[in-house]
């Protein structure tokens, strides 16, 4: 029966340093994770940011994906300046936001008014200045093409439906009351940055007052330091 060969230990084969074992590396957080709700840092590169801006059609199907791109529940600001648009995209926006969980900062930075409010709303915090400028109306109903009278009853029908659930979704994105926006949307009004922080919607930001993310945290600290103990 043969043995099995035993090989000479190798005298030029280097030795392990003694000393603790080497500790695993972490990987890095994910956008937006590792801070607090609510924490800012001038600059810092984990807040995302998106603007919506122009008209909202068939077209802003780049913006969705932009929103789609970001990381699920992470945090970041969108820039507001539209005129408003199709309401079935400014409802599709809101949606986006809310089921990924987005803790969206909105900034008016010019105009906000008819479909694009509804993003806005639904955003976690928004900020105005005294020179932004917000339309609510009812939903109105525009059509280039030639329907018959049953699917113009049946549009009818459904923007009536659709003009009181919107209201009333409006309203609880916002958190405020529906008469609220009736009143503000019947027939309609231009809303000042002023009177949206005055309704207790939105705070407000100075042009004037340095970088934005330094004014989100003044205004933290601010809010915090009068809260009750």
């Amino acid at each position: 029966m043969s043995r099995p060969i035993r090989r000479a230990p190798d005298r030029f084969a280097k030795k392990k340093p003694a000393g603790p074992a080497p500790r695993p590396v972490r990987p890095y957080p994910a956008p937006g994770g590792g801070k607090s709700p609510g924490e800012f840092e001038p600059g810092d590169a984990r807040q995302w940011e998106l603007i919506l801006s122009g008209e909202l059609t068939d077209r802003q199907g780049e913006l969705h994906q932009r929103l789609i791109e970001v990381p699920r529940s992470s945090r970041g600001v969108i820039y507001f300046d539209s005129c408003g648009g199709s309401a079935f995209i400014g409802l599709a926006l809101a949606t986006i936001i809310r089921l990924r969980g987005l803790k969206a900062i909105g900034v008016v930075t010019g105009e906000c008014s008819s479909a694009a409010l509804m993003p806005l709303a639904a955003c976690d915090e928004r900020y105005a200045t005294v020179h932004s400028s917000l339309l609510f109306h009812p939903i109105r109903w525009q059509s280039e093409e030639q329907v018959k009278l049953e699917e113009a009853e049946e549009w009818a029908r459904h923007f009536r439906v659709m003009e009181r659930d919107q209201d009333e979704l409006l309203a609880r994105l916002f958190g405020c009351s529906v008469e609220l926006i009736t009143t503000w949307s019947r027939p309609g009004r231009f809303v000042t940055g002023a009177d949206l922080a005055e309704a207790g919607l939105a705070k407000l930001i100075d042009l004037f007052s340095g970088d934005l993310w330094v004014q989100l945290a003044a205004l933290k600290r601010a809010a915090s330091s009068q809260s009750p103990v």
